[in-house]
């Protein structure tokens, strides 16, 4: 009994200890308030302020984006980024300035400080992920109207973007806390690395493709041609672009070796040039030479939108005097483009024709010799002047 009774008055004891430590705790918390009132109130309306002004370009974050739900503009991106500003970091933010004003303790001060790292820290990696996804959505929408390619990827980048921002956040958010992030750091490299090595394909694709969104070199829609090959983009994935060629064909690139090549945007030509080479024969005389660039010019600028650049001697040829005909065409449709290639290759026939100018064919003169070296000719001497007399009458 004595025992018992020794217990509760000790345990009477540690509760009337425990009231007067918190009532004395309450009083100096009191205190403390009352002294530092000025401060707090103006820490908390400086805080009040800021929390509203949070919340107003929250709300005006989200009008914008209802919008421009697609990105498909600045306006749209930076809605995006604004709405996704969290209570939690305008919580800590503000409890972080009223302690500033105030002389707290150094326990409080130390915590308000921890919260305001770690949703700082939390809040910039939201931040910058959506400004990243933003921009790639934007670019995703521009080139993809119809949907897929990247537009179907942006799961994957989405998942890509959240690891990389999150990771950077963390390590900053322990490095600011006092935490040792060496050993940290060299873990992420290390599998950064392995995982590079072990899906280096896959990340050359992805950022080539990242590149072609971005510095546009050719869209959907766009007739390029690289290397031996030729055709009209269809999609552009995110490991592969899709052309199709002019015999039907899906043409499937890699984006990486479509990247390493040199590329001809055929649709970002403001004009198509036509060469045309034909020859004459050398019977032609120094008259009609000259007016053969005449003619051509006269027929190329018969046709709509075809403007000569050039049409001159360019050889002695083995058995023609060659000629380089260039005209230039706003046509860009190159169906359109052949037709007038036809029309005037037409009209050049019908305009020699009528001139007596005779387009070459390959031809060889061989010459006989007697025994002696003397130049004779391989057929009798009646035949020749038969030739002879026809070739002036001609």
């Amino acid at each position: 009994m004595a025992k018992a009774g020794n217990a509760g008055e000790a345990l009477a004891d540690n509760a009337q200890v425990a009231v007067e430590t918190g009532r004395g705790s309450i009083d100096a918390l009191w205190r403390w308030v009352v002294s530092n009132q000025e401060e707090l109130l103006i820490g908390g309306l400086v805080a009040a302020v800021i929390v509203a002004l949070m919340l107003g370009l929250r709300s005006v974050g989200a009008m914008m984006t209802r919008g421009d739900p697609h990105c498909t503009r600045w306006r749209g991106v930076i809605g995006r980024v604004l709405e996704k500003t969290t209570i939690f970091f305008m919580v800590a933010a503000s409890i972080d300035i009223v302690v500033s004003y105030a002389e707290v303790p150094e326990r409080i001060a130390r915590l308000a400080d921890m919260a305001f790292t770690i949703a700082f820290a939390f809040q910039g990696a939201i931040w910058a992920r959506e400004l990243i996804l933003g921009l790639i959505g934007r670019r995703a929408n521009d080139d993809e109207v119809e949907g897929g390619g990247l537009a179907n990827a942006m799961g994957v980048i989405r998942v890509l973007v959240t690891v990389a921002a999150f990771s950077i956040a963390i390590i900053v958010m322990l490095d600011n806390l006092g935490v040792n992030v060496t050993a940290l750091i060299a873990g992420f490299g290390i599998g950064g690395i392995a995982i590079g090595l072990a899906a280096q394909g896959i990340f050359s694709d992805l950022f080539a493709a990242l590149a072609i969104l971005f510095d546009r070199p050719f869209r959907r829609g766009d007739l390029i041609r690289w290397g031996t090959s030729a055709g009209t983009v269809e999609k552009i994935g995110l490991k592969t672009t899709r052309l199709r060629s002019f015999n039907g064909e899906q043409l499937v690139m890699s984006n990486k070796n479509l990247l390493e090549q040199e590329i001809q945007n055929m649709a970002k030509a403001e004009l198509r040039r036509t060469t045309l080479n034909f020859g004459v024969i050398y019977q032609t005389t120094p008259e009609q030479l000259r007016r053969i660039p005449v003619i051509a010019e006269e027929l190329v600028a018969e046709h709509r939108g075809c403007t000569m650049f050039r049409c001159a001697l360019t050889q002695f040829g083995a058995s023609s005097l060659d000629y380089e005909l260039i005209y230039d065409s706003d046509k860009l449709d190159f169906t359109e483009v052949a037709l007038d290639r036809t029309k005037i290759m037409i009209a050049l026939m019908e305009r020699f024709a009528a001139e007596n100018i005779q387009f070459a064919y390959p031809t060889q003169t061989t010459f006989t010799a007697a025994p002696d070296g003397t130049m004779i000719m391989p057929y009798p001497a009646a035949l020749a002047e038969a030739l002879d007399h026809a070739d002036r009458d001609r």
